[in-house]
């Protein structure tokens, strides 16, 4: 394992254990309202710190995008955090959140950790070097066809700037294909897309930290990630559609007709 990637496997347990003590009982945490139907939570700023803690004791040089805190410094290396994706899951006991860290070099995307408390399940992936679930190498699904596919997807729960246009999405990508599911972690989304357990995603307007690691992984297990155009400004748009090869392409056809100008690029 590379030791960057290491390091943010360190940082990423760190994390899930103050997760996973806070988990045993939520109604003690104290609960604040970034916005409509966006929480954080005295866990999130304490996980988020060990993270930030973790790796600028071994890199005091890199910079930090984090969700919380902020941008933190510059440096051609730039560590990008979501120190608990599914906030709202882990506040009702529903298991579907996640630890994500990704590493920046120059723009490009080196190296990309997602953990799951709940189930033990840790994705890694390192550039030019596949990813892994729990050391094992993992690949996107075999599936052909997008009437055959499982779509995982993010419903609009903070800006409804464009629900209309996602509805109509939605309601295309449920009739041409075998299910959509919308668990609530975009990051585990996206590494379930990297271990086949999805086909294909797709979401309007994430934030970098919620799929940077993600995409990392899917490239890297043999997937397809692009914007609505299918072009490559998804990590700044969070305008996001991954797949294996064949179901990308398809699900992008299928959303095309429904993609506003606002939302090309």
């Amino acid at each position: 394992m590379q030791p960057m990637l290491t390091i943010a496997v360190k940082a990423a347990r760190r994390a899930a254990s103050i997760i996973t003590r806070a988990s045993q009982d939520t109604n003690l945490l104290q609960v604040h309202h970034k916005d409509h139907n966006d929480y954080v939570t005295e866990v999130d700023r304490a996980a988020e710190a060990s993270i930030i803690e973790t790796l600028l004791d071994a890199y005091p040089n890199h910079a930090i995008l984090a969700e919380e805190s902020g941008q933190q410094g510059e440096s051609e290396y730039q560590w990008i955090i979501d120190p608990l994706d599914g906030t709202t899951n882990f506040l009702h006991g529903f298991p579907q959140y996640s630890v994500s860290i990704a590493l920046v070099h120059n723009g490009q995307l080196e190296q990309g950790v997602i953990y799951d408390p709940s189930r033990n399940d840790l994705f890694t992936a390192s550039r030019g070097q596949g990813a892994y679930l729990n050391d094992r190498r993992i690949r996107v699904s075999k599936t052909l066809k997008l009437a055959d596919a499982l779509i995982g997807t993010g419903f609009p729960y903070r800006d409804f700037t464009h629900l209309d246009t996602y509805m109509a999405m939605l309601r295309e990508v449920l009739q041409k294909s075998a299910g959509v599911r919308r668990p609530g972690s975009a990051a585990l989304d996206l590494a379930y897309v990297a271990a086949g357990r999805l086909d294909g995603f797709w979401e309007i307007g994430l934030s970098k930290w919620d799929i940077a690691a993600g995409c990392l992984l899917v490239k890297e297990a043999g997937g397809l990630v692009g914007d609505f155009q299918g072009d490559d400004s998804y990590i700044d748009s969070g305008n996001i559609v991954a797949g294996n090869p064949k179901v990308f392409a398809q699900l992008l056809q299928t959303i095309a007709p429904h993609v506003s100008e606002t939302l090309k690029g």
